[in-house]
């Protein structure tokens, strides 16, 4: 059979299975590409399998189909995807965007308004999470020397270098307003930079020089110790703020500014548009903003942090336990942002916050389920969820992010919340009993951050039960469903099969060239050493079980029905004992005791698997005899199975016994229906 390229295989699969007008979605496992189809009738399966490279083709209930590739999957699947007739089929995983989507739409639609108000939020926001996360490592940065004595950052006569440091952070939270600004305008499609001048006019020093002119009067606050200012502008009290870190001034200014910049652009032709639209937008917004919407803001910003202030202040452990618990419900829909901005409103107006230590609760029992997850996806050796959790759980551990968690793992995973809501409550109940975490900066809550909050001790101990909680409900009760985990089983047990089938039909051929070319000894001296007597070759596989023959084509299982795993029969067994079904070395022993793989010294490669589905029972009623890479006799017992304890668990005891590399040998013909004995002949085999 000539090679052929791997563009090549990919055309020829996708025109076997119907062509790209077929394929509704595709995606792969670690050997098999799983195609969704339109119409599976169509698929030519003759011509699927006679494609280089392709070791099976598997027809799955509904429009589903596999086709077994091997080790070059991900090369394949990538080459398919890349056919430019392939660009509009997707593929049958959800991107974290659909499953973030998908979130949200549950509690979207229903009140219109309200969804966009929330939307207008996140989106003024989203954009801006990397200088923030920049920020906030900065500020853990200064912390951890400040904890370490090596300079005093909150000292008045600081070096000029570390006041530049201060400087690099601050310029984040002080121009925040500005981000915002811009952020919100184009949202609500306003010219951006329109929306950051006009918040960018209350900031400036002149602005700020209000507070020194002559008809500026000022009082002072003796219980809070603030001092207010009002300037008279136009005749008109005008009152002054620091704007500086405020985030619902712009939110409300640019929610104004939207309208009157669409109604401007009604009134004037497009040709001066670019005069006088940001000029009497500018005209009319400042002073409205200076007046009204900017002391609005601020007092709505106050007040929403006085009431949670009293909260915390009042019912500290309700305020500790419900922030963590409502947080992950938040998060996923977008709608944690009000409670980001208010932390923002506790620190220019406190000088401190008391939410984002109860958040952090919330953030470390996220990332406890997540390793939970990575443990079990190690030791289940599932490698694209290692992948996932990995990566997961480094953006969370180091730069507090809690959404590749969320949308990679946890959403597509309902079991995960209410275990990982115990951890939360658990590092909740922690802060509130012992009194509350501060923190006096804005700091995206990871390791790295630990030291910004106050006090240490309460904060650690609390994030660390939240994620051991966490990590231990889930390593212990499972992230998947009994129904998910057999999925995963079995799609692992296929993996190894498939590759052992590939491995073999490589080796085949090369062993034969070997032989085939191996040169012609010249004359020695010597006399010649002995040759080795060649092994018997190999021409029947014994039945491994007494009992009763069935074809293949009629056990419960599509995978062996298909042949996928190679030609041979089914044997219902009238009793537990299994024996090799071949003489061997034994290449694979599954540590459950339902699968083995053997390979004669003439290269017949037979697998035996003890059941249908028996691998759920994670080895019980298994009595395994023998270990990986013994060398067996044929008749030589392999493991005792307890045939009660399987039925009674409710599956299919049919052992089945095949030649994974049927292909490559002359000839493997199984014998017909019947009842047989232990070690009697059930396939004919011709190397």
């Amino acid at each position: 059979m000539t090679s052929a390229t791997t563009r090549d295989r990919a055309e020829e699969i996708i025109r076997a299975v119907g062509g790209p007008a077929n394929v509704r979605a595709l995606t792969h496992c670690a050997t098999r590409l799983r195609f969704e189809l339109r119409d599976a009738s169509v698929v030519d399966q003759q011509a699927v399998e006679a494609v280089p490279g392709v070791m099976g083709a598997v027809p799955q209930s509904g429009d589903r189909y596999q086709v077994v590739v091997g080790g070059a999957v991900q090369t394949v699947f990538t080459q398919i995807m890349g056919l430019p007739e392939m660009a509009g089929v997707g593929v049958g995983r959800q991107s974290d965007a659909d499953v973030k989507a998908a979130a949200r739409s549950k509690a979207r639609g229903k009140v219109a308004w309200l969804d966009a108000v929330f939307e207008y939020l996140s989106d003024s926001f989203r954009p801006l999470l990397g200088v923030l996360l920049g920020a906030s490592l900065i500020i853990a940065f200064a912390a951890v020397l400040d904890a370490l004595g090596v300079v005093d950052f909150r000292a008045d006569d600081k070096p000029a270098t570390w006041v530049f440091v201060d400087a690099m952070w601050r310029a984040v939270f002080y121009f925040l307003p500005i981000m915002v600004a811009y952020n919100a305008a184009k949202k609500l499609q306003v010219d951006p930079w329109l929306g950051a001048t006009v918040m960018a006019a209350v900031m400036t020093p002149n602005f700020l020089s209000l507070t020194d002119a002559a008809t500026t009067v000022c009082t002072t606050n003796a219980t809070l110790g603030t001092t207010a200012c009002v300037a008279d502008v136009f005749g008109l009290p005008m009152q002054l703020n620091d704007y500086g870190g405020q985030v619902f001034v712009p939110l409300i200014m640019v929610a104004v500014l939207a309208p009157l910049y669409r109604g401007l652009k009604r009134v004037f032709p497009e040709n001066i548009q670019m005069v006088f639209v940001p000029f009497l937008s500018m005209v009319v917004m400042i002073p409205v903003t200076a007046f009204l919407l900017g002391p609005l803001g601020i007092w709505l910003g106050s007040g929403l942090g006085d009431g949670l202030a009293w909260l915390n202040g009042n019912a500290p452990i309700v305020f500790a336990i419900v922030i963590p618990l409502i947080y992950p419900f938040l998060v996923p829909l977008g709608l944690h942002w009000p409670l980001n901005a208010l932390m923002l409103v506790n620190l220019n107006t406190l000088g401190y916050d008391f939410i984002q230590g109860p958040m952090g609760a919330w953030n470390f029992a996220c990332f406890g389920a997540t390793a939970g997850v990575l443990v079990l996806a190690v030791r289940d050796k599932d490698v694209q969820m290692r992948q996932t959790a990995t990566g997961a759980l480094a953006a969370g551990l180091l730069g507090g992010i809690s959404e590749p968690s969320l949308y990679g793992i946890h959403l597509r995973f309902k079991r995960i919340y209410p275990r990982m809501l115990v951890g939360c409550l658990t590092g909740g109940v922690i802060i509130g009993v012992l009194g509350g975490v501060d923190t006096n900066a804005f700091a995206f809550t990871s390791l790295l951050t630990i030291p910004v909050f106050s006090p240490i001790p309460v904060y650690l101990i609390a994030i660390a039960a939240a994620f051991a909680v966490s990590m231990v409900l889930v390593i212990v009760s499972d992230y998947r469903t009994p129904e998910q985990r057999a999925e995963a089983r079995a799609a692992r047990e296929q993996a190894e099969a498939d590759l052992a089938l590939e491995s073999a039909s490589v080796a085949a051929p090369v062993a034969a060239t070997v032989g085939a070319g191996a040169p012609a000894a010249g004359p020695v001296a010597a006399a010649p050493a002995a040759p080795a007597a060649p092994a018997a070759p190999t021409t029947a596989v014994l039945a491994p079980v007494a009992g009763e023959v069935v074809p293949l084509a009629e056990v419960d299982d599509p995978v062996f029905a298909s042949k996928a795993l190679g030609e041979g029969v089914g044997v219902v067994p009238s009793d537990g004992v299994v024996v090799a079904p071949v003489a061997g070395e034994l290449l694979t022993v599954a540590d459950t005791g339902h699968a083995f793989g053997l390979k004669t010294a003439d290269g017949v490669e037979v697998l035996v698997h003890v059941g249908i589905d028996t691998v759920k029972l994670a080895g019980t009623g298994f009595e395994v005899a023998v270990r990986k890479g013994e060398h067996v006799a044929a008749g030589d017992r392999l493991v005792t199975v307890d045939l009660g304890v399987v039925r009674e668990a409710g599956y299919d005891t049919t052992t089945l016994v095949t030649v994974v590399n049927a292909r490559a040998l002359a000839r493997v013909e199984p014998r017909p229906a019947g009842t047989v004995a232990r070690g009697a002949v059930v396939v004919d085999v011709e190397p």
